[in-house]
């Protein structure tokens, strides 16, 4: 099953980072994390990746063109002439689409942009490339295979630190709790979608905006819930907690 991936924003709010490289290239550990999800998806078998390239896409390509695998791999060094065998192996069974699907692009037009890639897949993967999870996708995929729908993502809690609130009309808080112990839901970005979701995208339309809503008319959209690990890298904060818990060897997301 083809994954697509959402690889092409300037990811603003990790400038520190991303003056210089894509948002998808911020390591985590010796890996960028768009590396991790790859990892993720290809651990479950589907391993034809169409990247949606923009902002500094050249950067992707160098990356993957001149992949070096001992970084993330066991390996031994064999004689003077520093010969090298690889105890396993990355990415030798991968397929990779490179797309320039432009600068100042929202992520619907790029969706559409690849639609030419996925062939005849009836139904295929798509994720925003900066977040990372334990969803069991055998599961998921499962599930939205038998409600026989368009659309899918997941729905996760949000893990940022604010907290939600409750008023009556007199302004008086009725309740205050951690969002990510309230009843709030937020889109996880784990996409499953079958191809008439190109149907709904019209030119210049965000992708969860008016499509989505022609979607949610039509009772074609699912919200499918994951109550495991899930965290996304928009902030520096989010960086670094992605950071501490790589130091730490707590990586969930790494099923592989």
């Amino acid at each position: 099953m083809k994954v697509v991936l959402f690889c092409g924003g300037l990811g603003t709010r990790l400038r520190e980072h991303t003056d210089t490289i894509p948002k998808s290239m911020v390591n985590i550990g010796q890996r960028p994390i768009l590396w991790h999800l790859m990892k993720y998806y290809a651990h479950f078998g589907h391993k034809e990746f169409i990247l949606c390239l923009g902002y500094k896409g050249d950067l992707i390509k160098e990356y993957f063109i001149n992949y070096v695998e001992w970084i993330s791999n066991d390996f031994e060094i064999k004689g003077s002439s520093n010969e090298i065998r690889l105890f396993n192996r990355d990415l030798t069974d991968w397929k990779i689409v490179f797309a320039d699907t432009g600068l100042d692009v929202n992520i619907g037009q790029r969706f559409k942009a690849v639609q030419k890639y996925l062939g005849d897949d009836e139904i295929f993967l798509a994720n925003y490339s900066d977040g990372l999870s334990d969803l069991p996708l055998a599961d998921y995929l499962h599930y939205f295979q038998q409600q026989n729908k368009i659309a899918s993502f997941i729905r996760v809690r949000p893990n940022q630190s604010f907290h939600t609130v409750v008023t009556g009309n007199d302004g008086l808080v009725q309740e205050i709790r951690p969002a990510n112990k309230s009843e709030i839901w937020i889109n996880g970005g784990f996409f499953a979608f079958r191809q008439q979701i190109f149907d709904y995208i019209r030119d210049g339309e965000e992708l969860v905006e008016e499509p989505f809503h022609r979607l949610i008319d039509e009772k074609q959209l699912l919200a499918y819930p994951h109550q495991g690990f899930w965290a996304c890298m928009d902030t520096l904060k989010e960086k670094k907690a992605f950071d501490d818990m790589d130091r730490q060897g707590n990586r969930p997301w790494q099923l592989w």
